[in-house]
């Protein structure tokens, strides 16, 4: 696909994909029924991200959604038809498959949040790199008031919340307003809903201007290091800075910071 040409391509039915220069928008298109993460949906948010992995003229993903719920979480109906476990297991693990696919993603993946983000959705959110939300949109992990605990959701919540917050969260199951999940660092940035599309864009577009590679190492390094020592995140910090230095790209970068011009990363 040509990058710089505006396309509106149905990946399925339930997902589109709409390349806009070097950002790939994927909208979740199951708006009827709250765009849940069905084992339809996750199978075909791995397949787009799989091929958006091995494409080199994107920067950035935003993840989107139509309707008023951003996504409601799991289907319910097809996780209580499974009646010995197994099924469900297969589908915990195939979400949680897709959730790390996305953080292995090399490009920043930005939540373009809607309307409602519940349970899984919210896990959804929160496993973004970065996410902007509507003034109107709602936050949950409300399993909890099913009798289910939002076990896996609660992994995407914690490594973003205070842990009070993400188990006040997790524990009550009551709904948070854009504002709280700003102040609590679930999204990065509010937007007024008639707003939010532009938003978003111009967020990508400020991000896709960097090169792509550099995104690549850093978002890498970023999730590998905060997961180690303090020893540790340096000495791998510092590995990763020092072979960044030989990137064409930050050669051109530096020598146009000294030459106080733009650098040229086309």
């Amino acid at each position: 696909m040509n990058a710089a040409v505006e396309s509106n391509i149905p990946i399925k039915p339930l997902l589109y994909r709409e390349d806009i220069g070097p950002v790939a928008k994927l909208t979740l298109n199951r708006p009827e029924k709250l765009n849940p993460l069905s084992r339809d949906m996750l199978a075909v948010l791995q397949s787009c991200f799989g091929d958006l992995a091995d494409d080199d003229s994107i920067r950035v993903v935003i993840l989107a959604a139509r309707g008023k719920a951003f996504c409601a979480g799991h289907d319910l109906k097809e996780m209580r038809a499974d009646a010995d476990g197994d099924s469900s297991r297969a589908l915990l693990a195939e979400c949680s498959r897709m959730m790390m696919t996305m953080t292995q993603l090399p490009q920043p993946v930005i939540a373009s949040v809607q309307g409602i983000a519940t349970a899984a959705g919210c896990q959804l959110v929160a496993n973004c790199d970065l996410a902007i939300s509507s003034t109107a949109a709602k936050f949950a992990v409300s399993g909890v008031n099913f009798g289910l605990f939002c076990s896996t959701p609660g992994v995407a919540l914690s490594r973003n919340l205070s842990r009070k917050a993400a188990m006040e969260m997790l524990l009550t199951g009551e709904f948070i307003d854009a504002e709280s999940a700003l102040q609590k660092g679930l999204v990065n940035r509010l937007a007024e809903p008639a707003q939010l599309e532009q938003a978003t864009l111009d967020f990508a577009r400020s991000i896709a201007g960097k090169p792509r590679e550099v995104l690549a190492l850093g978002k890498k390094l970023f999730y590998e290091q905060i997961e180690q020592g303090l020893a540790s995140a340096y000495e791998v910090a510092s590995e990763r800075m020092a072979c960044n230095l030989g990137f064409p790209a930050t050669t051109e970068g530096i020598n146009a910071f000294i030459e106080k011009r733009k650098p040229d990363w086309r």
